[in-house]
């Protein structure tokens, strides 16, 4: 089972995002000073346009935030380019969305390859790691010939995981990943994601869920762009008891969630 790690990934200091609506200013992330860690589950929860996907696209580079601070290991990516930005993306950060994004011209495995590719030179070794991958969530040979719209949405969200893991992240970012699945494929999309927390991978998600939430070591509550709540709990297990919940559902409804 993971521990919690001291080590830092990111910090973010007097972070803010500003939108123009009709000539109005929109304050959605204000002065947000925050500190996240290596190999937690992060969960960011809040209210209808409290600013968690806000925070989850700009901690990621994602988007560029109006004020502040984002530093990734010690690196402030605030500071790059659009194009140090996207070279950034694609060698630390894995993106896992509520919409696939799966290309429809492109098989599953060559989905997968494709971000490979851009990033590992040996693509004989990466054809194999996205096999091991996918056989991993339960996708196999039979699958990796389809397109897109000859599989399941639970089968495509496993397989855009799977995109989002094959260059070995330092982070994985999920915004609602199970928000538009049935019951039984986010499970297996919240087993997948909690079994490669397990192996030391960082995640941070965006989440409105009870269930999905308890998944999380970590829970982060926004309101009005600032972070109101921070709870720790022990890392995720299935034979976690009723406590856990109780625990996580006294927390958000102290927060008036």
């Amino acid at each position: 089972m993971n521990e919690v790690n001291n080590k830092v990934l990111m910090q973010t200091h007097k972070l803010g995002k500003t939108f123009s609506h009709g000539g109005t200013q929109q304050h959605v992330l204000k002065n947000l000073d925050l500190t996240l860690y290596h190999g937690d589950f992060t969960i960011i929860m809040g209210s209808s346009g409290s600013g968690k996907s806000t925070l989850l696209y700009a901690i990621s580079g994602m988007d560029k935030p109006t004020l502040g601070e984002v530093l990734f290991e010690g690196q402030d990516i605030t500071a790059m380019s659009n194009d140090q930005l996207a070279i950034f993306r694609r060698k630390n950060c894995g993106f896992v969305f509520q919409q696939i994004h799966l290309l429809d011209s492109m098989s599953v495995l060559d989905n997968v390859l494709s971000s490979a590719f851009l990033v590992q030179k040996d693509r004989a070794g990466a054809v194999e790691k996205a096999k091991k991958l996918l056989l991993d969530v339960g996708l196999d040979d039979s699958i990796w010939g389809k397109f897109p719209a000859q599989i399941s949405g639970g089968e495509a969200q496993r397989a855009g995981i799977i995109r989002a893991l094959i260059n070995s992240p330092k982070a994985v970012f999920a915004d609602e990943p199970t928000g538009a699945l049935n019951s039984s494929a986010g499970l297996g999309v919240l087993r997948v994601l909690t079994e490669v927390n397990k192996q030391g991978q960082s995640i941070i998600m965006v989440t409105h869920d009870l269930k999905t939430a308890l998944r999380g070591n970590r829970i982060l509550y926004l309101q009005d762009g600032v972070v109101i709540g921070d709870l720790r709990l022990s890392p995720y297990s299935e034979d976690s008891g009723p406590e856990r919940q109780q625990q996580l559902q006294s927390f958000l409804t102290e927060l008036g969630w």
